[in-house]
């Protein structure tokens, strides 16, 4: 084809049908002196960037060493919340587990990974998007878009093109085509209306894909093959299961567990619980903390000064203990603390009933109780 020639030009691009003529024609006209040497493909040719002369890409170190980055970031938040934040133990696992925090550090490293090479190769690396570049508008990107394979030389610091000289390269080089593009003239500013309408109708856009997103929903809340969390289907607690052989939908805990919060109690005998000490400082708080709690739990049973004269009717029947009596007040508070967490003849545990501070407390209150039994005056403050 026949072109207008000038002086110069901003690109002298040439049309090769294989991407054979195209690899040895970039190969021979590497380092020319002509120009920038370009090439553009309708798809990955090969060996191409080799015939370029050009580097190796960084990308690929971009991409390593962000999801690096992105599976440290991962790990580092896992083990933070998991394990110093808010641990819990869950399957009677450590919070340290790390196993359990493999699958979002995978996923977090891939998603930094991929934006950084999807927005380094556009951004930085491919300087993109340029939307007044001169290839643009060129006639040979109809054809480079679909089956043919272009060589360009292009003007490298705003010299332009020998565009005599570069034809007969090009030509020489067996191109079957070939095209001038002129120096571009320079790309105006954009105006100021331009780019208020632009905002306003990334404003409208915005507005009307929420106002759609809330109407769909609102009209078909439910679409296959999605569904809302609480219709899921689950298993209630406490309900029937055919799912399991004993027909309980809720599962026993293992042999072994023990509910967080709780240290499981041990001792068989009141000669072992003897050894206990009561941790409670014997302060005001204390003593009162453990007179409303006696009143609670108590004094039903064992009356207002401890003595057994119960509140019940004889329809009661058993015998609460007299709490004053010498055996008593000289026993440890292990062996009362065993007493309240096994239970004593007709008494139940109350093992249930009362933490175990509130368990001494009543104990530092039946003591006061014993001693005002027999006070002495060093007692009157």
């Amino acid at each position: 084809m026949t072109e207008p020639s000038a002086a110069r030009a901003w690109a002298v691009i040439g049309l090769f049908e294989r991407p054979e003529d195209l690899l040895r024609a970039a190969a021979r006209l590497r380092g020319s002196p002509l120009g920038r040497v370009q090439a553009y493909t309708p798809y990955p040719v090969h060996h191409l960037d080799e015939a370029l002369g050009l580097r190796r890409s960084p990308l690929g170190g971009m991409v390593f060493v962000m999801g690096v980055l992105g599976a440290l970031t991962a790990f580092a938040f896992q083990y933070w919340m998991s394990a110093v934040d808010y641990p819990i133990v869950t399957g009677g696992k450590s919070p340290r587990s790390w196993q359990a925090f493999v699958p979002i550090t995978f996923e977090v490293m891939v998603l930094f990974a991929t934006l950084t090479a999807g927005l380094g190769m556009l951004f930085l690396l491919n300087r993109l998007p340029d939307i007044f570049h001169p290839m643009l508008a060129s006639r040979a990107m109809e054809k480079i878009t679909r089956d043919r394979f272009a060589l360009a030389l292009e003007s490298s610091g705003g010299q332009g093109v020998d565009v005599d000289a570069a034809k007969k390269v090009i030509l020489e080089l067996g191109a079957q085509e070939v095209e001038v593009l002129p120096l571009p003239a320079p790309a105006p500013a954009a105006p100021l209306n331009f780019l208020l309408g632009l905002g306003g109708a990334l404003v409208a856009a915005c507005v009307l894909a929420g106002y759609s997103t809330y109407w769909v929903i609102k009209l078909y809340p439910e679409l296959p093959p999605m569904s809302h969390m609480e219709r899921q289907p689950r298993l209630n607690a406490q309900s029937p299961s055919g799912f399991f052989k004993d027909g309980r939908g809720m599962r026993p805990a293992p042999v072994g567990s023990v509910a967080r919060g709780h240290r499981p109690y041990l001792i068989k005998t009141p000669e072992e619980a003897a050894r206990l000490v009561n941790p409670l400082p014997r302060t005001t708080e204390t003593m009162e903390k453990g007179r409303v709690l006696y009143a609670v739990y108590c004094r039903v049973c064992h009356g207002f000064l401890g003595d057994g004269r119960t509140t019940l009717t004889s329809a009661y029947g058993a015998k609460p203990a007299d709490l004053r009596i010498k055996r008593l007040a000289l026993a440890p508070d292990g062996t009362i603390y065993h007493a309240i967490m096994v239970g004593k003849n007709a008494m139940p545990s109350y093992a249930y009933e009362l933490k175990e501070d509130e368990r001494w407390a009543v104990i530092h209150y039946l003591r006061a109780l014993q001693r005002a039994q027999d006070a002495r005056e060093s007692d009157i403050p």
